[in-house]
């Protein structure tokens, strides 16, 4: 081989693992945006479907809760199979069940289908994270993180905008259906590019996944996740209790089935427990729950009072939220150079800087009310997205570097894992707060009531992320 193809053969491979990227994360702007976009389409959905509001509520709720269920075992299964394998396998059937989603003719159909897209989703998410972390190293694995978090936030903070804009377009006239369907293209062209541009990588570890495991982590994660999202809008009935009291069970039966599992030969179990041995994995984790339980209820919130508080329709509400997503973008793309500056992950001045933003849209609300201008809230938001993007993708990068390689995907599943379950902890306990001051509170005021007590709730968890990552950045040093 002579020198000038020596040295264009690097060149080359390294052009193809930054083309990897892009990818990997069509799959993730994809599944989170589904969890947002949804949104929009409610009153229209509702209206062709004839559905009532139970069943609205498992459209929505149906693709969060297989998502979670299946996260564990999604990741794992990549360690096994090899992470390119089962990142194309879910992205499959996320981009059919999203085709289906767009046609289903009535709304059991649809729920069916948006589990589903669910199921998918659980399969190609963790892969996208233990792929970056064993393909890039270094300074560009930084980099990689720090776009995932620009991805993740953007496609969080711009659902609303983007089913606002689909079904005011009506293209073709689709409606609602758009929604759903806009992932075709998406998904189709990922499914083509991954071959040929995503390394493959697995664990040499056993090579048969631990059915009792998968099964007791799908059984305690359901049974842990249903009253949260059901209870409040059923009046946590006696079954929630009951729900919640048997995920304790089973997820103790989940860590002693694990520690028996690993002490046999050539066995691979779901989740090694030499995981949470590591402080900084633990620790991460908290401080992720703190975060995304924090992010989620703070985008219920935020949705409610400016739509039903202050009578913004999707797409105005929508567009107030394209100013959290730009600060955001914008914080995530330098934290790498600050991290470079400080000697040290930006996640303390992130979290501080989250908490200030929430103190600020808290003293905003408190003179404003629910009238004056919206653009008086701009500030406070800006600040509070900043935070976030100098948060999230070094808080994620911080909880998976130095772990073995062969646990990415399982370390991957849990940290997603871990996500879901503070969205839906989050949604759950700000929804007890809201909706419990809004009933109390006189009707002219109440929305910016209700929204004023919920942040303050939000002030104290930002504080409480960022005593967390003050622990994390000391034993990282």
């Amino acid at each position: 081989m002579s020198n000038a193809q020596s040295q264009t053969l690097p060149a080359t491979l390294e052009l193809r693992r930054w083309l990897a990227l892009p990818v990997l994360l069509a799959g993730t702007f994809m599944v989170i945006l589904d969890f947002f976009i949804v949104n929009v389409a409610i009153p229209s959905l509702q209206r062709e479907l004839n559905a009532d509001a139970a069943t609205i509520e498992w459209i929505v709720a149906g693709y969060g809760l297989t998502y979670a269920a299946g996260l564990i075992i999604g990741g794992r299964l990549g360690d096994l199979y090899g992470r390119r394998r089962i990142f194309a396998l879910g992205l499959a059937v996320f981009t059919f069940a999203s085709a289906a989603c767009g046609w289903a003719p009535d709304a059991a159909l649809l729920i069916v289908t948006r589990a589903a897209q669910g199921a998918g989703a659980a399969l190609l998410a963790p892969q996208v994270l233990a792929i970056i972390g064993v393909t890039y190293t270094g300074a560009d694995r930084g980099r990689a993180f720090a776009i995932y978090g620009v991805v993740l936030g953007l496609a969080s903070a711009c659902g609303q905008v983007v089913g606002g804009l689909l079904i005011q377009a009506d293209l073709l006239g689709l409606g609602w259906r758009g929604c759903f369907l806009v992932n075709i293209p998406i998904g189709v062209a990922a499914l083509l590019l991954a071959p040929s541009l995503v390394p493959e990588s697995r664990a040499p570890i056993g090579r048969r996944l631990d059915g009792s495991g998968a099964v007791l982590i799908t059984l305690a994660i359901t049974a842990l996740l249903l009253p949260l999202i059901e209870g409040r809008r059923q009046g946590w009935p006696i079954w929630t209790w009951l729900s919640l009291a048997a995920a304790v069970a089973l997820f103790a039966g989940f860590v002693y089935q694990q520690r028996r599992h690993q002490q046999r030969r050539n066995a691979a179990p779901l989740i090694d427990p030499a995981l949470f041995r590591v402080p900084r994995f633990r620790i991460g984790l908290l401080a992720a729950l703190a975060l995304f339980g924090g992010v989620a209820s703070f985008f219920l919130v935020l949705a409610l009072y400016l739509q039903q508080g202050r009578g913004l329709d999707a797409l105005a509400a929508g567009l107030m939220f394209t100013t959290l997503a730009g600060a955001f973008s914008a914080a995530s793309l330098v934290a790498g150079r600050i991290a470079r500056r400080l000697g040290r992950p930006p996640l303390l001045i992130g979290a501080l800087g989250m908490a200030a933003g929430l103190l600020g849209l808290r003293v905003t609300v408190g003179w404003i009310g629910t009238g004056g201008s919206p653009l008086l809230l701009v500030p406070a938001l800006l600040l509070d997205g900043a935070g976030m993007g100098l948060v999230m993708a070094p808080l994620v990068a911080n909880v998976l570097v130095g772990l073995p390689a062969r646990d990415a995907g399982a370390a991957a599943g849990v940290l997603a894992a871990v996500q879901q379950f503070a969205n839906a902890l989050g949604v759950a306990l700000i929804g007890l707060v809201f909706f419990g001051v809004l009933a109390q509170a006189p009707p002219a005021a109440a929305y910016a009531t209700a929204f004023s007590a919920s942040l303050d709730w939000l002030v104290g968890l930002a504080l409480v992320l960022a005593v967390l990552a003050r622990i994390m950045v000391r034993r990282r040093a």
